[in-house]
């Protein structure tokens, strides 16, 4: 039983979870029926399983195989050198970071941590600074896609484009207060002066020096695509616990019944809590991001489990003319920033065995999500003032 404490099989604790469950059940149950909501459930799983998860494992492999060859061919040491005078003051992260913040925006949140996988990339990082690279890779996660999508959603004589490099300003300066945040934690754990690896573990100094495989060019350049293919699907699997049970819920308080209005146990069924939830929030969070209509918060709510659950409420919107410019500046920012962080945080977490710090992540990443909505707003009405 390494890591677990031991209690009274029966506790206080005992009780107030089965309570907590059996509320959590007949609230889904009352409104879905029992029937519906279990094969909503297994629906969403099952579909999660296939159209998400092999999806984000291909994006490992590849992302992975790529990470294998900067490491390999000595570019990620060229690539701290040059952008660590950048990187460090901004985030108070290595130069390699940088990596983190293309591979993600190109593809989505998990392709961070293909990098964390890679020795090469890990040995610049103190391990105070090794979680962080969590809040860092979500902030920018489906980044192209979100910004692509909103930019083509603009009708003929109107452009988007101005709205969306705000919106990608505001992710940008969100991404650094949550990852500002997440380090200020983890300093308190770890301490700033212990590296991830040290030269006590080899006889080189690991800072100047990198191992390589055996081989000519062409083989190690084969071997490095093949190793770092597989550290991508080992990713991709150990994800799967934490994507499917949380995004499934995630999606089952977010979206509504049937399009006409019935439960009929389809996948993302659910009972719109989260959006019912946000417009009573609307009077506090209106003024923030400048929302004209209540509807809007259904956006970054929905960002919650998933961004692209939430890109295709966005032509809805804007045909019925619930959202404009400001509002597409705001749900750039909050969508490349949350990614649907609630969803993947845990499994990224685990994945570079720091479970323990899941909570403090996703703290760190809400405030910093919720700043990138604001900062999008505001620099949106200076912008339209000038």
């Amino acid at each position: 039983m390494d890591n677990k404490n031991v209690v009274k099989s029966i506790n206080r604790e005992s009780f107030l979870w089965l309570i907590g469950i059996i509320i959590f059940f007949a609230m889904f149950m009352n409104i879905m029926g029992a029937a519906n909501m279990f094969k909503t459930m297994m629906a969403t799983a099952h579909d999660l399983i296939l159209n998400t998860i092999f999806f984000i494992m291909g994006i490992a492999v590849i992302s992975s195989a790529f990470s294998a060859i900067l490491s390999e061919f000595g570019i990620i040491p060229i690539i701290n050198k040059l952008l660590t005078p950048i990187i460090k003051p901004l985030f108070g992260l290595p130069g390699v970071a940088s990596l983190g913040i293309i591979t993600t925006y190109l593809s989505d949140n998990p392709a961070i941590i293909s990098l964390a996988y890679e020795n090469d990339f890990k040995k610049y990082f103190k391990k105070y600074q090794l979680p962080a690279i969590t809040n860092l890779g979500t902030s920018f996660g489906m980044g192209l896609i979100v910004s692509t999508f909103m930019i083509a959603q603009a009708k003929s004589g109107d452009s988007f484009l101005a709205p969306v490099i705000i919106g990608n300003i505001g992710a940008f300066l969100g991404s650094v207060i949550s990852v500002r945040l997440m380090l200020n934690y983890t300093k308190k754990v770890y301490g700033t002066e212990e590296y991830v690896f040290s030269n006590i573990d080899t006889s080189y100094d690991i800072l100047e020096y990198r191992e390589i495989r055996d081989g000519n060019t062409f083989q190690r350049f084969l071997e490095a695509i093949l190793d770092g293919g597989k550290v991508g699907v080992d990713l991709g699997l150990s994800i799967i616990p934490g994507v499917v049970t949380i995004c499934t819920f995630v999606m089952m308080f977010t979206n509504g019944a049937s399009p006409d209005g019935t439960y009929t146990g389809a996948a993302y069924e659910g009972i719109k809590a989260l959006p019912w939830i946000g417009k009573k929030l609307g009077f506090i969070l209106n003024p923030l991001f400048g929302f004209e209509n209540p509807e809007a918060i259904a956006f970054p709510i929905t960002s919650l489990g998933s961004v692209g659950a939430a890109l295709g409420i966005v032509p809805k919107f804007l045909a019925e003319g619930l959202i404009g410019k400001n509002e597409i500046a705001v749900f750039t920012a909050m969508g490349m920033c949350w990614s649907g962080y609630l969803s993947t945080h845990v499994a990224m977490m685990d994945a570079l065995g720091m479970r323990k710090l899941t909570t403090k992540a996703i703290a760190c990443h809400t405030i910093g999500g919720l700043c990138a909505g604001i900062f999008a707003h505001f620099i949106y009405v200076i912008y339209s003032i000038i």
